[in-house]
């Protein structure tokens, strides 16, 4: 797999079993992105899913409720944003300041107050990733670039160091009954069908990747002309030309200016030690603040360069019951938000400068929300009621709330929007779904999943 190192450690390249992967997935993609190119079913979008596992407060996060009881009211405060009349919670200063640039829900509702990861992998999505459903409309490869179309981001992407994603709430690299080949890519750790691609090549075996560069370099001379090369269709031997053209590039983060990856860069906000040792979240809460910036940096890397669903989690961080594993909610949004705040405005920042504010639709938003109650101790317990969900680009109107929630942010007050309708919203931005639902060879269930919600009300 590919593998990023940390600031100040040596990088790992793109090994031969990846080159190998890519190779096949290209084999593979490349009938099923032309067919659906030629009839119009994919469109010139991306998604980044920034799933905040745990379950994010509705109140620390979009609807503080400072008029409503001590009890109830966001223990962080309030901070005015762009949009008259609108608060955030205390900790989302910088996304305060660009509120105009997104739009947020506060009427959403996941149904449950379970710890699993249902609003991207679960019953709604076929038990399937949302990007391994567009991966089976649109092919497993951009046949034009190498990209997958389909990858999912761990910390250990971009901080080798990090330990791996909790798996007991779900599995985030499902493809369902869809198959292993639309699973989202995996660079780095976290998916254990890739678990054998780990590598760890000390720079004394660098030279066994110039070695199958110059290999590749000379397959392509030798195979010039020909019809094929050694019983390999011309398409396949495409795929392997354009993997030779650099696509390990796109997950190289240190093409990227040095200026802008600490514009992103979440690590110096919370470094490990001032993690208190008596939460047995602790490393999460450093991997979280370490990762999440650079990843959210990696995903727009990808998605430039025509991936088309990124998934982004650094594990079980926003669970806030101010128990022995987790910090109650004021000091758990110093350990989460914070982070949180500081690299989702990054990104949002540099897609509007990158002219991508319309082709990158980025969702953020996770299981379920947190009780309208403080417990004693100062934390909020699993609420399936109601949740935040933010969503910015994709061509949808932004600069708004969407919906509302009642007084004690219990309950919508207003038509409640579920996960179909935001599977929904994202399947819209990426594909035709009216083509798609007249498409032979489709799955009859995926074609379920695209007619069961609906788009959320007034951002199309």
């Amino acid at each position: 797999m590919l593998r990023f190192a940390a600031p100040h450690s040596p990088p790992t390249p793109l090994g031969r079993r990846d080159f190998l992967r890519i190779g096949a997935l290209g084999a593979l993609g490349l009938p099923e992105f032309l067919a659906a190119k030629s009839k119009g079913l994919i469109k010139d979008k991306s998604v980044i899913f920034l799933f905040m596992h745990g379950g994010p407060s509705q109140f620390e996060t979009f609807d503080p409720k400072m008029e409503a009881p001590s009890e109830i009211r966001s223990v962080t405060g309030e901070i005015r944003t762009r949009l008259p009349g609108i608060t955030f919670g205390g900790t989302m200063k910088r996304l305060a300041g660009l509120a105009d640039k997104f739009s947020v829900v506060r009427s959403f509702v996941t149904g449950d107050g379970v710890h699993d990861i249902k609003t991207i992998v679960g019953r709604d999505s076929m038990q399937a990733n949302l990007g391994s459903l567009y991966s089976r409309i649109a092919g497993p490869l951009r046949p034009t670039s190498a990209i997958p179309t389909n990858v999912a981001l761990f910390p250990q992407a971009v901080c080798p160091q990090a330990g791996p994603v909790i798996k007991q709430f779900g599995d985030f690299t499902s493809s369902g009954d869809l198959g292993a080949t639309y699973k989202p890519f995996v660079p780095g750790a976290g998916s254990s069908a890739q678990a054998d691609m780990t590598l760890n090549l000390p720079p004394q075996r660098l030279q066994d990747r110039f070695a199958l560069m110059q290999a590749l370099d000379g397959w392509k001379r030798s195979m010039d002309g020909n019809e094929s090369l050694g019983g390999m269709p011309r398409f396949e031997q495409e795929a392997m030309e354009v993997l030779r053209r650099g696509v390990a590039d796109a997950f190289d983060l240190r093409r990227e200016d040095p200026r802008l990856i600490a514009r992103y860069d979440t690590a110096p906000l919370l470094p490990k030690d001032r993690v208190s040792a008596q939460w047995k979240n602790r490393e999460h809460y450093a991997d979280h603040a370490a990762s999440l910036g650079r990843l959210l940096l990696l995903a727009r890397r990808l998605c430039e360069r025509g991936c088309g669903f990124v998934t982004v989690t650094t594990s079980f961080v926003w669970d806030m019951h101010a128990d022995v594993n987790n910090a109650p909610c004021k000091v758990g949004m110093e350990y989460v938000g914070t982070p949180f705040d500081h690299a989702v405005s990054a990104l949002i920042e540099d897609l509007e400068q990158r002219g991508l504010r319309d082709k990158v639709l980025l969702v953020c938003c996770g299981e379920m929300g947190r009780t309208p109650k403080l417990n004693v101790k100062g934390g909020r317990d699993h609420w399936g009621g109601l949740a935040p969900l933010m969503l910015y680009g994709g061509g949808l109107k932004m600069g708004q709330v969407v919906g509302q929630s009642d007084r004690q942010g219990a309950e919508p007050s207003s038509q409640p929007v579920t996960i179909p309708d935001l599977i929904a919203t994202i399947m819209h931005t990426l594909v035709d779904v009216g083509e798609a639902r007249v498409t032979d060879g489709l799955p009859p269930a995926l074609l379920s999943v695209l007619g069961k919600g609906e788009p959320i009300s007034g951002l199309a």
